[in-house]
């Protein structure tokens, strides 16, 4: 039987924290991918090491199947974004009605190197901690976005690439709940102490869902999650 491989964008995120240990569960072998790209929360770029080093350890087979980590610059990237998630600017609503911190283009960006390092090391299967239910509003957040994505990068490679997103279609508590059924209190607590969300990098301040701010649109997603989530369990 041929060896199943995926490439996980992990940012070091909660979303994408919960994504790299639904992969871990499913494929045989899984590697790891991320982008410097200028974001002002860059503190994610070093969390996300100690998140690596530390999932492993929740089950067995997660650090069997734990395979090779990329890190990609794309300054460039940051250059050309003027948004709130790429400079010291105060995060409101556009007049196109999506909020400030939209980077033009980032995940179709991403998941273009994504697909390039996938087709050198044999993988067909990218998986993002994209959304369409509890987010934004970013246009390459949603599904039709990634099917069609999935199809260029298919014909423009001449390789089957399929882009798996678990959590495009639930909640922010149903991914807390997502992340207990995969990893137990073990990963709640992995997300909770280690994982970084907030937009503006805070994490001085420590809540009962984690580290952040607390106010920006990122941290009240999640907090809003968590509570929901704590709620629905007790």
């Amino acid at each position: 039987m041929a060896l199943t491989k995926a490439l996980v964008l992990f940012s070091g995120g909660q979303d994408s924290t919960v994504c790299l240990g639904w992969a871990l569960d499913r494929f045989d072998s899984v590697e790891t991918i991320a982008f410097d790209y200028g974001q002002r929360h860059r503190i994610e770029l070093e969390v996300r090491l100690e998140v690596l080093k530390r999932i492993g350890a929740i089950k067995p087979e997660w650090s069997r199947r734990l395979s090779d980590d990329h890190s990609l610059t794309l300054a460039e990237l940051g250059r050309i974004s003027e948004t709130s998630l790429t400079r010291d600017a105060k995060i409101v609503i556009s007049e196109s009605g999506l909020p400030s911190t939209f980077v033009p283009g980032r995940n179709l960006i991403f998941l273009t190197y994504a697909a390039a390092v996938a087709c050198r090391n044999g993988i067909a299967t990218l998986v993002g901690g994209m959304c369409e239910t509890d987010y934004s509003g970013y246009p390459d957040c949603r599904n039709e976005t990634m099917e069609s994505l999935a199809r260029t990068l298919s014909l423009g490679m001449d390789q089957a690439f399929e882009i798996q997103t678990p959590l495009m279609f639930i909640n922010k508590a149903a991914t807390w709940k997502l992340a207990q059924e995969l990893g137990g209190d073990a990963l709640v607590a992995l997300i909770i102490d280690h994982t970084h969300t907030c937009y503006i990098g805070d994490r001085t301040k420590r809540h009962s869902w984690g580290y952040g701010c607390g106010e920006c649109p990122a941290c009240e997603l999640r907090a809003k999650g968590y509570d929901q989530w704590q709620a629905d369990v007790n």
